[in-house]
């Protein structure tokens, strides 16, 4: 973060100076919300939660060298004191921002979000340096947490825009008002949320009607209700994928033995070859819509295509394909799931196998409300048609894609529903052989990484690793 002294914070988050701060004192290290993270001139946010309180630990990160806690009581040690410790945290990166002088492209969408800034951060980061943040730190605290690394070297701000409800990007856009705005597409994420896709469309659209008119909407073409939101701003519009009516548009879409895609991208009259290293068709779009900020932003076509092909996986557990030394193959994707999200990794599954067995180990898809059967359903339907060999159907929540499976093929033990993740292991480990390919994904609450890293590391399931937060995503 850029130095600012404790009187300044103060001013910028509508705080009270307590427990003897001194006005003066001068935060200079990094702003965090875990103590443990606490660097000399840090400003510690004590955040209430469901089991802990960060005022519990002020004292300590006063002791690890914090400047000061801003927190929303009193303190014995230097503190700033507000109503909200997520609204103060929230205006502290407002005014960080507003004394910059950078450009923030903001990103939603009901998947791809966090690949999609991922991309963003390698290919935009070619022409100066990039903030953008790390794993999904995309709602209330995580989003201006990221905003809070930047400084005045600082050329672009990547802000990943989640929602759980009307209003949620909305206030977002008012910590990091966009100046490029990118809507991805619109799911079936949340839909136990929003109650439809076009109600998950409305509040999509909030980080389109943030925009100034002097902004960028990057919309994707391909997807109808994305398209539409280019009524919702008097900025310009840049339509991006596969369409014809593409304004930076891909053609040509192939995909490799290894799942993944190359096309040609065409904008402007240019046009250059793009080989992605990132696994899954659906990736295509997201490199379109990467392509439509960095064109905006002075990139040439041709480097665009070349930043694009240099583009490795950056987060965790998203289409991360790995061979062990006998030959298996295991995709780990299992950090979160929605309907989109596993007809792309089961289609990547079956490309990548080829005439190799495949096997999915599939957990449940969460928060998708009145439609959670239907859509289970229609999942254990997809593998069968997509010929998937072998289906672990893992825990109750995710049961109806068994059932589903069972109804749209004639399967016998190609399908199979287990308790939980252990189970799950057990049956992979006692039957798959080389050179199978094991795609193992579900909702970030079931835990299946664990899975993976057990089929990887020959180690038991039970305990999801110790960085997990427990916590899903948000749209």
């Amino acid at each position: 973060m850029i130095e600012m002294t404790l009187a300044e914070v103060a001013q910028a988050t509508a705080a009270r100076l307590g427990g003897g701060a001194d006005p003066s004192a001068v935060v200079t290290g990094p702003v965090v919300t875990d103590s443990r993270q606490v660097e000399p001139g840090s400003l510690f946010v004590a955040l209430p939660g469901e089991r802990v309180d960060g005022h519990a630990f002020a004292a300590a990160a006063i002791r690890a060298g914090a400047t000061a806690v801003l927190g929303t009581r009193e303190l014995d040690v230097a503190c700033l004191v507000v109503d909200d410790a997520a609204a103060g945290l929230g205006r502290l990166a407002r005014s960080v921002v507003d004394r910059l002088d950078l450009t923030v492209v903001a990103v939603t969408g009901s998947s791809g979000k966090t690949t999609t800034k991922d991309m963003l951060a390698a290919v935009l980061g070619r022409q100066g340096p990039v903030v953008a943040p790390e794993g999904s730190f995309n709602n209330e605290v995580g989003l201006p947490v990221t905003a809070l690394r930047c400084d005045e070297n600082t050329t672009v701000l990547v802000s990943e825009m989640g929602a759980r409800g009307v209003g949620h990007i909305a206030y977002l856009c008012t910590v990091t008002p966009p100046d490029i705005s990118v809507v991805l597409n619109v799911g079936s994420a949340h839909l136990g949320e929003f109650g439809s896709r076009e109600a998950i469309g409305r509040a999509k659209s909030e980080i389109v009607a943030a925009l100034r008119p002097e902004g960028l909407a990057v919309l994707n073409a391909d997807d109808r209700i994305v398209a539409d939101m280019g009524h919702q701003t008097d900025a310009p519009v840049c339509l991006v994928g596969e369409n014809p009516n593409a304004d930076v548009r891909a053609t040509d879409v192939r995909l490799d033995a290894a799942g993944r895609a190359s096309f040609l991208l065409d904008a402007d009259g240019e046009q250059a070859p793009v080989t992605l290293r990132l696994v899954g068709e659906h990736q295509v779009a997201n490199a379109a819509s990467v392509a439509g900020v960095a064109r905006h932003l002075g990139m040439t076509v041709a480097d665009i295509a070349d930043a694009l092909s240099a583009v490795a996986t950056a987060s965790r557990w998203r289409m991360e394909v790995t061979e062990r030394p006998d030959g298996v193959t295991v995709i780990n994707d299992a950090y979160n799931a929605n309907p989109e999200s596993m007809r792309a990794g089961l289609k990547a599954l079956v490309s990548i196998a080829g005439q190799r067995r495949s096997w999915a180990v599939l957990g449940e898809m969460r928060e998708l409300g009145e439609a959670s059967l239907t859509e289970h359903d229609a999942i254990g339907r997809l593998a069968v048609r997509l010929n998937v060999d072998r289906l672990v159907v893992v825990g109750e929540g995710a049961r109806a894609m068994h059932l589903g499976a069972a109804h749209e093929g004639s399967w016998g033990r190609e399908s199979v529903w287990v308790p939980d993740r252990d189970a799950a292991l057990a049956l992979v480990r006692a039957e798959v052989a080389p050179p199978d390919v094991v795609l193992v994904k579900g909702s970030r609450l079931v835990g299946l990484e664990a899975v993976a890293a057990a089929l990887l590391a020959d180690e038991p399931a039970g305990g999801v690793p110790a960085d997990a937060t427990g916590q899903e995503d948000v749209t």
